[in-house]
């Protein structure tokens, strides 16, 4: 094995030392409300890579940004970002109404004691077709404050299956931006890494579940929540779920979402032509940051690379974590502290992804194997931590509400992020990977 350059991995700790170090003193400190995403991440990025231009003055500087272009140029990266930007777009056409629909449909048809499971799996439906746990959480949040305060279920209880399920379908959406990081970074299909994923989340979520009924069938219900809505408003969000199910390619299941959601909109006369626009141009430009972090990570990791940083990584990850499924636990812990230092579970994938494909390939794990399981630890560490932008929104959401309740209230109910760690290992280390490719 080569031992590399520990020192070029420099860049990183300069990256996370002024992230996480500005972001702890701007939250925790200075009491700024959502500190961590006050810092201009892109910012922080682009120092972490003047950084890296400094280092190696043997190599002329003409010469690194050669092999930045090379790492930004490389077909992965271009995919994945053209695939953020549409998929924006179809956030944008889909809006608020769409997710709304879903909510208020099921709560009209289901009991009212089952109100906070609803909320769970509406969550995690939404999630699932619009790709965002961030913008599942702004919708579905004000829903549950509503359910809570007619009904009389636990707050914390009823928010935080929200966040459940907005992370159930951020970790398997086809239009994700952590999917679409994952599958490109690693070189795997998205119906494969969603195959291997579905088996991993499912019991966790059916697990979470019969959690939320055991903590809510108990308490008394006092009324229930009612709202007009629209079920055609919903079939933009099936045709991209089934669509990304079937293995239709992703550009064709977007533009199928936005055409249809278009023509709705525009039919319905929930948006006017000039509206519409606007909001394919917001969503949009909603990817614009994800889309630069691409940019500048996959400059920076090329240098790293090419100052022999990733030999040295691979070189001490070798020494600690011994065989296959040892290999996999190291990817998942490698994902989640890269989450934990950037509270950004799409940073760290995009972060950890070169040197999860070098693991791979050096423990002999599959390309969805791989795929799944930095989408899933990048998620369980991203649906726990107080200050992620998942609980920020949500606490956030409730106290413009009026009502008050806090990050450390709500973590003892996230049933299914913990029990999404518990499947994953069970999965790693007592279930042996299948070794055959799923068929196209």
């Amino acid at each position: 094995m080569k031992k590399g350059n520990f020192k070029a991995l420099l860049p990183i700790g300069v990256f996370l030392l002024i992230y996480l170090g500005l972001g702890l003193i701007f939250e925790y400190a200075l009491k700024i409300p959502m500190g961590f995403y006050n810092i201009p991440i892109v910012v922080a990025f682009l120092i972490a890579l003047v950084v890296a231009c400094l280092q190696n003055p043997k190599l002329k500087f003409d010469d690194k940004l050669a092999v930045m272009a090379q790492g930004v140029g490389d077909k992965n990266i271009i995919t994945m970002i053209l695939i953020f930007m549409i998929a924006g777009i179809f956030v944008g056409v889909v809006g608020r109404s769409s997710a709304d629909s879903v909510a208020y449909f099921l709560l009209s048809i289901i009991p009212p004691r089952f109100a906070v499971v609803v909320l769970f799996v509406v969550s995690c439906f939404v999630s699932l077709s619009m790709g965002t746990s961030v913008g599942t959480i702004t919708l579905i949040t004000p829903i549950a404050v509503s359910v809570s305060a007619a009904s009389g279920f636990s707050l914390p209880l009823s928010v935080a299956s929200v966040i459940g399920g907005a992370m159930f379908g951020d970790n398997l959406s086809f239009i994700s931006d952590t999917t679409i990081a994952a599958c490109n970074g690693q070189g795997c299909k998205m119906k494969d890494k969603f195959r291997e994923n579905f088996a991993i989340a499912l019991p966790a979520a059916l697990l979470s579940i019969v959690l939320i009924l055991l903590f809510s069938l108990g308490q008394e219900i006092n009324g229930t929540v009612e709202h007009e809505y629209d079920l055609l408003l919903i079939i933009p969000y099936l045709l991209v779920l089934l669509g990304g199910i079937v293995g239709i390619n992703v550009f064709a299941v977007l533009g199928i979402g936005i055409l249809s959601g278009s023509v709705i909109m525009l039919a319905t006369g929930g948006l006017k032509a000039t509206e519409l626009l606007s909001n394919m141009g917001k969503g949009a430009e909603g990817m614009f940051e994800t889309t630069m972090v691409a940019i500048l990570v996959s400059a920076l990791c090329a240098l790293i690379r090419q100052y022999g940083g990733f030999d040295a990584l691979l070189y001490h990850i070798k020494r600690i974590f011994k065989g296959n499924r040892a290999g996999q636990l190291g990817m998942g812990l490698l994902v989640g502290t890269m989450d934990i230092a950037t509270a950004n579970n799409t940073v760290a994938i995009v972060m950890a992804n070169p040197i999860a494909k070098e693991i791979a390939d050096s423990y002999d794990i599959s390309s969805r194997k791989s795929a799944s399981l930095l989408d899933t630890f990048s998620c369980i560490f991203q649906g726990i931590i107080p200050y992620g932008a998942q609980m920020l929104v949500a606490v956030s959401a409730v106290s413009e509400l009026g009502y008050s309740t806090s990050a450390f209230q709500i973590i003892p109910y996230l049933f299914y992020p913990f029990l999404l760690l518990v499947s994953s290992l069970i999965f790693i280390f007592l279930i042996p990977e299948k070794k055959k490719t799923f068929s196209a």
